[in-house]
C-alpha cells in the first residue's frame, strides 16, 4: 500500500516516548517512578538472561517456529481445551494462536499476571478478548499483511470461476452429464468492476482486475485519490459504485457501520445481473436478502469464501443456491500465505518480549493512573469528535488532511497530547475499518491510511488547573453530508468542551451549539421561526425516540439556524424523514457515537 508521510509530532522530553523499551519477560521486576509532569518511567530490575516461554496453540509455519525457538523456550501444544490452557498458561509469558482458540478472560486470569503478549496469525482478533487483555496489561498483536496476495488471488479465481460457471460446470461433468449449452459464461474484458474497501487485498485485486482488462472503480473512504489514479482506478460514492457495476468485489472490514451493507435497499440499487464476490467478512453481507436477490435475478451469481456462520449449516440456502459458487474460507490458505503469516507472527511476539511496542499492537497499553483520571473525559470527548468528523463526510475524495486544535492554558510541556490524538484518530478510523487504533498504533495507522493529521495549540490565559478548554477537529478537502458542518474557512469543523465531566459539542461548521455527547445527535439545518424545537420534537415523540438535550445556534435573529438534538435511540427511516418533511427544515444528518 502506498503511504503519505504523517507530520513529525514533537513530544514533550519529559514524556515516556513511543519509542522506549523494556523487557516484558516475567523475569523482569517493573517498579514505576514518577517524575515531574507524570511521566511514566520504568526502573528495570532482574536477570536479564532467563527465556521467556512462548506457548504455541495452534499449528504455525517452522520459518516463524525457528524464529522464536532462537529466542525464548517454545512450547508447541495443540488442540488444547479450555480448562487445559488455563492449567497451562500460567507457566508463559507469550501465547500464539489462530482462530480456533479462545483467549477468554478465564485464560488472562488464570495467568496470574504472567502473560504479557498474545499473538494473533491473522487478522482477525474476534477469539481474544481485548478488553481483559487491557485489563490484565497483556499486549494483543496480529499479522495483518502476509495474507494479501492470498486473499487477492483467491478473489481473482472466484471472479473468474464464477464468470465461467467453473464449479457448477465441473459437478455436471462429474455426474455423468455434458451440458455445454447450460453453462455459457460471460467475459470479464471491458466490464466494469466495484472494488468495495480499497485497502491492501483491494488494491491488489484492483491490480489484477486491471490485468484481465476490467474498468475498475472503488469505493473507501479513506483512499487517497492520487493512490487509485496512480493504478488507474476511478474513486466513487457507495452508491455509484453499486449502481454502475457489472462485478462487485468486497473487501472491507466487519465493523458496524459495514454489517449487512449489502443488504434488500442496496441490492435494489443494483445493475440487474450484477455478480457478486466476497472474500471479505461474512457479516458485510445479509445472506437472507442476497438469496432474494439471487431468486429475483437482481443477482446474477455470487462468489463468497466467507459467511456469517462459519461453517454453514448443510441445509443453507444460500450454500445450496444454483448460481452460489463456496469455498471454505480459503482466502489466506496458500503455503507461501501461511509461512508469512508465521513469520510476522513471531517477530511481533519476539519485538513485544524484547519490549518494542509493535505497530501491530491492537489494544492499548497502560496509561498511569493519575493522567488517565485527569484526560478520562477528554479522551472521550477527542474519540467522539472524531466519529462525528468522519460521518459528515461524503463523496470519494477521501480524508487526508485532519487539524486539532487543543486550546488550553497549560505549558506546551505539561500537556502530552499523544492519547488524546491517538483517540481522535480512532474516532476518525474505527467507524469504516477493522483495525483497532490506540496510543501504539494511532499514528502508524493514520500514516499507512494517507491521513495526515496536524495539532496546534491556542495558549489561553487563566489557571492550568484544567488541561483544556476546548478540542477542534477539521477536516480539509472534503465535502460534507451536512454543508451547515463547512465552517468559513472551508473545513468540515466540529467543536467539543468538558462541562461537570460529560463532552458536549459545543460548535459545527460556524454554528454555536451545546449537546451532551451521549448516545446519538440528529442535525437540523433550518429557518429560525417560532415553533421549530416543538415540531421536530413531537415527530420524535410520536415514534418513542427519547430526547436528552437539544439545543439551537443561528447566526441572527430569523435567519439559519442549526438544532443539535441528543437522542437515547436511533431513529428510524421513516421519523428521520418526517423530520426532513417539515417545512422549515432545509437539511439534516444522524450521527452515531
Amino acid at each position: 500500500m502506498a503511504m503519505h508521510t504523517a507530520p513529525s509530532l514533537r513530544i514533550p522530553s519529559s514524556s515516556l516516548s513511543l519509542s522506549s523499551k523494556f523487557p516484558l519477560s516475567s523475569a523482569l521486576s517493573l517498579r514505576p517512578f514518577h517524575r515531574r509532569h507524570r511521566s511514566l518511567v520504568f526502573i528495570v530490575s532482574a536477570s536479564l538472561d532467563a527465556k521467556p516461554t512462548v506457548l504455541v496453540a495452534e499449528k504455525l509455519g517452522e520459518a516463524g517456529l525457528k524464529l522464536l525457538k532462537d529466542f525464548a523456550n517454545v512450547d508447541c501444544s495443540y488442540s488444547l481445551t479450555p480448562e487445559e490452557l488455563c492449567s497451562k498458561i500460567s507457566l508463559c509469558d507469550a501465547l500464539i494462536v489462530r482462530s480456533g482458540t479462545k483467549v477468554s478472560r478465564d485464560v488472562f486470569e488464570s495467568s496470574e499476571g504472567r502473560l504479557k503478549v498474545v499473538g494473533r496469525a491473522g487478522v482477525g482478533i474476534d477469539n481474544v478478548d481485548l478488553a481483559a487483555a487491557t485489563e490484565f496489561g497483556c499486549l494483543v498483536v496480529n499479522a495483518p499483511t502476509a495474507n494479501t496476495v492470498a486473499a487477492a488471488e483467491h478473489g481473482i479465481a472466484l471472479l473468474a470461476a464464477m464468470a465461467r460457471n467453473v464449479a457448477q460446470a465441473d459437478a455436471s461433468v462429474k455426474s455423468g452429464k455434458w451440458q455445454r449449452n447450460k453453462y455459457v459464461g460471460v467475459s470479464l474484458v471491458g466490464k466494469t468492476i466495484a472494488v468495495m474497501g480499497f485497502g491492501k487485498v483491494g488494491t491488489e485485486v484492483a491490480r489484477r482486475a486491471k490485468g484481465l482488462g476490467m474498468h475498475v472503480i472503488a469505493h473507501d473512504p479513506y483512499a487517497p485519490a492520487d493512490r487509485a489514479r496512480a493504478i488507474g482506478v476511478e474513486l466513487v460514492s457507495f452508491d455509484e459504485a453499486i449502481s454502475t457495476a457489472d462485478f462487485i468485489s468486497l473487501h472491507m472490514p466487519l465493523t458496524p457501520a459495514t454489517s449487512k451493507v449489502l443488504n434488500d435497499e442496496t441490492f435494489a440499487k443494483m445493475k440487474k445481473g450484477v455478480r457478486i464476490v466476497n472474500v471479505a467478512r461474512g457479516g458485510v453481507i445479509d445472506e437472507d436478502a442476497l438469496v432474494r436477490a439471487l431468486d429475483a435475478g437482481i443477482v446474477a451469481q455470487a462468489a463468497l469464501d466467507v459467511f456469517t456462520e462459519e461453517p454453514p449449516s448443510k441445509d443453507s440456502k444460500l450454500i445450496l443456491h444454483e448460481q452460489v459458487t463456496a469455498t471454505p474460507h480459503l482466502g489466506a490458505s496458500t503455503m507461501e500465505a501461511q509461512e508469512g503469516v508465521a513469520i510476522e507472527i513471531a517477530e511481533a511476539v519476539v519485538g513485544a518480549l524484547r519490549g518494542e511496542l509493535a505497530a501491530t499492537a491492537v489494544n492499548a497499553p497502560m496509561v498511569p493512573a493519575e493522567v488517565l483520571t485527569e484526560l478520562k473525559p477528554f479522551v472521550d470527548l477527542a474519540e467522539k469528535l472524531g466519529r462525528l468528523a468522519v460521518q459528515l463526510v461524503t463523496g470519494g475524495s477521501g480524508v487526508k488532511t485532519v487539524k486539532v486544535t487543543y486550546a488550553t492554558s497549560r505549558a506546551p510541556d505539561d500537556l502530552d497530547t499523544r492519547l488524546l490524538r491517538a483517540m481522535i484518530t480512532k474516532g476518525l478510523i474505527e467507524p469504516i475499518s477493522s483495525v483497532f487504533v490506540n496510543l501504539v498504533n494511532a499514528d502508524f495507522t493514520a500514516k499507512q491510511r494517507g491521513l495526515r493529521i496536524t495539532e496546534e495549540r491556542i495558549i489561553l490565559d487563566g489557571s492550568p488547573e484544567n488541561p483544556l478548554e476546548y478540542v477542534q477537529v477539521q477536516i480539509a478537502n472534503v465535502e460534507s453530508r451536512f454543508a451547515s458542518a463547512i465552517s468559513d474557512s472551508g473545513e468540515i469543523t466540529v467543536e467539543g468542551r468538558v462541562k461537570d465531566g460529560i463532552p458536549h459539542l459545543t460548535k459545527v461548521g460556524s454554528f454555536e451549539v451545546d449537546v451532551s455527547l451521549e448516545g446519538s445527535i440528529i442535525l437540523c439545518r433550518q429557518v429560525d421561526q417560532p415553533g421549530m424545537i416543538g415540531k421536530v420534537g413531537s415527530v420524535l415523540g410520536q415514534e418513542n425516540v427519547n430526547v436528552s438535550f437539544m439545543s439551537v445556534g443561528r447566526i441572527a435573529p430569523r435567519k439559519q439556524a442549526v438544532m443539535a438534538i441528543g437522542v437515547d435511540e436511533q431513529p428510524s427511516k421513516e421519523t428521520l424523514k418526517k423530520i426532513g418533511d417539515i417545512p422549515a427544515v432545509e437539511e439534516f444528518v444522524f450521527l452515531k457515537l
